[in-house]
């Protein structure tokens, strides 16, 4: 039997940005999906025992299925070998916005590698969790399955060419706690970035003035976190927000969890991931300032994650990562 794991994420700043080439600044956080894999049975079955929004596995089931398709096809497994039963658990639950997708990508690509004692570099598990990622998203950016593979703090720029992506990790003074609030809705990635696509191609002039500005505030940000410069960032990720409206990737229910998590005082806070619904994440230094955020979106019966970001952990190539990692 074969095992693997892989982070979840929040986008800091930069998604849907990210896919043209700009800057993008992930962090992997302290929950992970884990999969099992045995090469027994027939044909692929899976069992998804992941906690999630409600429907959420059974709107991702075809993807889901795409996706494992396109990871056997990419590691050179043949059709007569693809007798798998795969197990997907862990505590990253299964919300659109979090890296959900990738994170499973990554724990199956690792737990199938294991199990047919392929050698494979982490390079090479981000190369197939990125494949795979194109069944979720389309023209994915790559900077989930990045996050997922690598885990830490990631500053990412897309190549455009095809070639490799940047990939730089980077570093703060300690990590910060952080709540991601659940719209409950499951959003569609896919369809996000095409709609994009769609209105930038027939609005050039707005997308421009909007990208540029999207361009400038991220090397900001990324200077205000060298600098752990918290209430600039907080400033940041509010900007960055206006932004993703402006494109129209938000929605009500997660401008509604951005302005609540405002209100209880967080110091900013902003859509995470493809937008139209999945999740928002709230900068809450400090424990009290964290719980007063997250019991306040609870108490309106959101689902809420309380977790941090900046945790500079990452795989060491080859290694399986049998370990859970733990909550901190």
């Amino acid at each position: 039997m074969g095992r693997g794991s892989g982070f979840g994420k929040a986008i800091l700043f930069g998604e849907h940005f990210v896919v043209y080439g700009l800057p993008g600044i992930v962090s992997a956080i302290d929950l992970i999906a884990e999969a099992e894999v045995k090469s027994i049975g027939d044909g692929i079955t899976i069992s998804d025992e992941r906690k999630g929004a409600k429907g959420y596995t059974e709107k991702k089931r075809t993807q889901q299925k795409e996706a494992i398709e396109r990871m056997l096809e990419n590691m050179g497994i043949n059709s007569e070998k693809r007798a798998l039963e795969i197990w997907l658990g862990g505590n990253l639950p299964g919300f659109s916005g979090i890296g959900a997708s990738a994170a499973s990508s990554v724990a199956i690509a690792k737990a199938i590698a294991e199990e047919f004692r392929m050698n494979l570099s982490i390079e090479r598990i981000n190369e197939i969790a990125y494949e795979a990622e194109k069944a979720y998203a389309g023209t994915p950016s790559g900077i989930d399955n990045t996050a997922a593979t690598y885990g830490g703090l990631i500053w990412f720029i897309r190549n455009l060419s095809g070639g490799p992506s940047k990939i730089e990790r980077l570093s703060i003074k300690k990590p910060v706690r952080i709540v991601i609030g659940n719209t409950g809705i499951v959003a569609n990635t896919k369809g996000m970035i095409a709609a994009v696509a769609k209105r930038k191609k027939a609005n050039p002039e707005k997308y421009d003035l909007v990208f540029n500005q999207a361009k400038s505030l991220i090397f900001e940000a990324r200077r205000a976190l060298e600098d752990f410069d918290l209430v600039r960032v907080g400033r940041l990720m509010n900007e960055n927000h206006g932004l993703l409206q402006e494109i129209e990737v938000s929605c009500k229910e997660l401008d509604y969890l951005v302005n609540r998590a405002r209100e209880r005082g967080a110091i900013g806070a902003k859509l995470t991931g493809g937008g139209g619904g999945g999740c928002m994440v709230a900068l809450t230094p400090g424990r009290e300032l964290q719980e007063a955020v997250a019991t306040a979106m609870e108490g309106e019966g959101f689902r809420v994650l309380r977790t941090k970001t900046g945790i500079n952990r990452r795989y060491e190539e080859n290694d399986q990562i049998r370990n859970r990692i733990s909550r901190l």
